[in-house]
C-alpha cells in the first residue's frame, strides 16, 4: 500500500466580510469522491472564544489578543477550577478539543467527512485530513487536539486519520528522494536572546543529536541517517553546503522570533535569516523536510496588535515550495523537543510518511509528559497540498505487495481487459494500461512519462475498477483521478469543447480524448479492446 495513494480531505478556513462579524466559511477543497466538495458557513461561538482564553492564560508563555478570544461568556468549567489544577487543565484540554472538532466539522462538512473516512475503511487505509488556515489569527489554535467525542483520540493521534496543515497559493514542488540513505545537515544557531552558549556546549548537543540519529538508523528494517553539523555558521556558509552536498533534511536548533518575512532564524549572535532568504535557499537545493527545535516556528507576526497573513516561517516556506515543514506552536523545552526529534527520527527511519511520523512522536510526548500537559500539541506539520509525505521512493514501501498479473481474472468469468492511451497525431504508438492501473506524470517513475513543464510530477492515474456488475451493459469500467496542480482537460465529444477536471476522478470511455495539464499539451486518446 502506498502512502501517497491515501484518500485525502483537504478542508478551508476563511474569514467573511468584516461586516459579517466573526463568521467563517468552510469548504472542501479535496475530497476521495465527487460529492464531497460542499461548503459550509457558520459563526465563530461565544463560548469557544471563552475556552480558547481560558486555554492561552493556562499554557502560553505569550498569550495572543484577538477577535476568536473576545468573549463574556462563563467557560463552565468552575467545579473544576475548585479542584487540583491538573484536573482542570484537562478538563480545559478536553473542552477546546471537542468545541474545535464541533465546530469545524458540522453540517454538510460532518457529512463529508464522514463519507470520505468511509471510504478509506472500506480500502483498509487511513485518511489524510489537511487544513488551511486563511484567518491568521486562527493560526495560532492548537487544531492539533481536536477531538470527536470523549474517549475517543485527538485528530493528530488517531490511527485511521493523518493530520496536517497546509496552505494554497503555492509554487510548484521540486524535492529530491532518498535512495540509500536519510542526509541531514543539523544547524545549531544562538540559543536565545542574550545567551550565547559556549562552544563546547553546542558541540555536546550537536554530538547527542547526531548519537540520536544513528542510533534510530541502525534498527532493523530502517533507512539509516547520515547527518552533517554546522554549528552557529555564517549564511554563506549554510548555502554552500547546501548546494554542494545533497540534503533532505534541514534540522535548525536554537533561537527564533516571529517577523512579517517568515520569522527570523539566530545563527549567531550578529547574524540572522529570515525565512524568505532561507526558502529560497531550501527550495533551489531541493530539501523536503524542513524542521525547527525553536519557538513561534509556526506563529503569525504581529502588527498594532493584528496578525500578519502569510508571515509565519512554517506559511513562507511552504508557500515557497517546500515540501514539509515542521515547527513549534510555541516555545518547547529541550527535554521535551528531544524527545520528540527521537521517536519522530524512529519513525522516519522506518519508512513512514511524515504526516505518520509525526503522529507517533506526538504519541510518545503524550506518554511521557501527559495529556494535560501541551508538550503534545506544539508541533505543527505543514505539507505543501501537491507532496505525498514520502521521503522515500514509494518502491520501499510496496517492495512486498503482490501484484495483480496482467492475466488475472479480476473476477470469475470476466477477464480484464485491453487499454490503452495513444498520442494524437504521433506515430501510433501506444502505451497500454498495465494490470489495471497507469500512473501518469512528469518524472520518470510514472507508467506514462508526459516531459512538458504544466504536467505534475505525479499527475494523474488511469484505473479498472472492479464494479457489480461491470460498467453499462457489461463493459470495462475504467476511471481517471487527476491529483495535478492544474488539471486535465477531457474533450467534450457532444459539444467538441475541453472541460477541466481538477482533482476529481471521472469514467471513461474508449476513445475519449484528454491533455495533462494545459490546452497547449499533447493530446492522449485513451482506448480498450474489446
Amino acid at each position: 500500500m502506498s502512502k501517497a495513494d491515501y484518500p485525502c480531505l483537504n478542508i478551508a478556513i476563511a474569514p467573511l466580510s468584516a461586516a459579517a462579524g466573526n463568521h467563517f466559511a468552510i469548504w472542501v477543497l479535496h475530497a476521495p469522491y465527487l460529492g464531497g466538495h460542499v461548503h459550509h458557513d457558520c459563526p465563530w461561538p461565544d463560548e469557544l472564544a471563552q475556552t480558547w482564553q481560558a486555554w492561552q492564560q493556562l499554557f502560553s508563555l505569550q498569550p495572543m489578543s484577538s477577535p476568536l478570544a473576545e468573549s463574556t461568556a462563563k467557560i463552565g468549567l468552575a467545579d473544576a477550577a475548585n479542584g487540583p489544577v491538573t484536573s482542570y487543565s484537562s478538563l480545559l484540554m478536553q473542552k477546546l478539543g471537542l468545541g474545535l472538532w464541533q465546530w469545524l466539522f458540522s453540517g454538510p462538512i460532518q457529512r463529508s467527512f464522514a463519507q470520505s473516512q468511509g471510504i478509506a475503511m472500506g480500502q483498509n487505509k487511513p485518511l489524510r485530513v489537511r487544513l488551511e488556515l486563511r484567518d491568521p489569527d486562527s493560526i495560532a489554535l492548537p487544531w492539533e487536539i481536536m477531538q470527536p467525542q470523549l474517549g475517543k483520540p485527538a485528530i493528530s493521534l488517531s490511527q485511521r486519520l493523518l493530520f496536517g496543515r497546509t496552505t494554497s497559493d503555492v509554487d510548484a514542488l521540486s524535492y529530491r528522494l532518498a535512495d540509500r540513505s536519510l542526509n541531514i545537515l543539523l544547524v545549531l544557531g544562538q540559543e536565545s536572546a542574550g545567551n550565547e552558549r559556549s562552544r563546547l556546549d553546542l558541540e555536546k548537543e550537536a554530538t547527542l543529536l547526531a548519537e540520536i540519529f544513528a542510533r534510530c538508523g541502525q534498527l532493523n528494517g530502517t533507512t539509516p541517517y547520515q547527518v552533517t553539523t554546522l554549528i552557529q555558521p555564517t549564511p554563506t556558509d549554510l548555502i554552500q553546503h547546501l548546494e554542494t552536498h545533497e540534503t533532505h533534511i534541514f534540522l535548525y536548533a536554537g533561537h527564533g522570533i516571529p517577523a512579517p518575512d517568515g520569522g527570523k532564524l539566530f545563527l549567531r549572535p550578529d547574524t540572522t535569516l529570515s525565512g524568505t532568504e532561507l526558502a529560497h535557499v531550501l527550495v533551489r537545493t531541493q530539501v523536503t523536510l524542513a524542521v525547527f527545535n525553536s519557538c513561534w516556528g509556526a506563529w503569525s507576526d504581529r502588527l498594532n496588535l493584528q496578525s500578519i497573513p502569510r508571515s509565519s516561517l512554517a506559511e513562507v516556506l511552504v508557500h515557497h515550495g517546500v515540501p514539509a515543514v515542521l515547527a513549534m506552536r510555541d516555545t518547547i523545552a529541550d527535554r521535551e523537543a528531544l524527545s520528540f526529534i527521537e521517536a519522530f527520527a524512529k519513525a522516519l527511519a522506518q519508512q513512514n510518511s511524515i504526516d505518520r511520523a509525526v503522529s507517533l512522536a506526538r504519541q510518545q510526548l503524550l506518554t511521557l509528559y501527559k495529556f494535560n500537559q501541551p508538550a503534545w500539541t506544539l508541533p505543527v506539520l505543514y505539507l505543501h497540498p501537491e507532496f505525498d509525505g514520502c521521503l522515500v521512493p514509494a518502491r520501499f514501501f510496496d517492495s512486498s505487495l503482490t501484484e495483480l498479473p496482467s492475466n488475472s481474472n479480476t473476477r470469475i468469468g470476466q477477464p480484464l481487459s485491453s487499454a490503452y492511451l495513444r498520442l494524437v497525431g504521433g506515430d501510433d504508438k501506444s502505451w497500454p494500461v498495465r494490470a489495471g492501473l497507469m500512473r501518469v506524470g512528469r518524472t520518470p517513475q510514472n507508467d506514462l512519462t508526459v516531459a512538458e513543464r504544466w504536467v505534475s510530477k505525479r499527475h494523474a492515474e488511469i484505473f479498472y475498477r472492479n464494479l457489480q456488475p461491470s460498467g453499462e451493459n457489461g463493459k470495462p469500467a475504467y476511471f481517471l483521478r487527476d491529483f495535478s496542480r492544474y488539471g486535465t482537460l477531457v474533450l467534450n465529444a457532444g459539444t467538441g469543447s475541453w472541460q477541466k477536471v481538477h482533482r476529481q476522478e471521472i469514467p471513461l470511455t474508449s476513445g475519449m480524448q484528454f491533455k495533462f495539464g494545459s490546452s497547449q499539451g499533447q493530446t492522449w486518446e485513451f482506448s480498450i479492446e474489446e
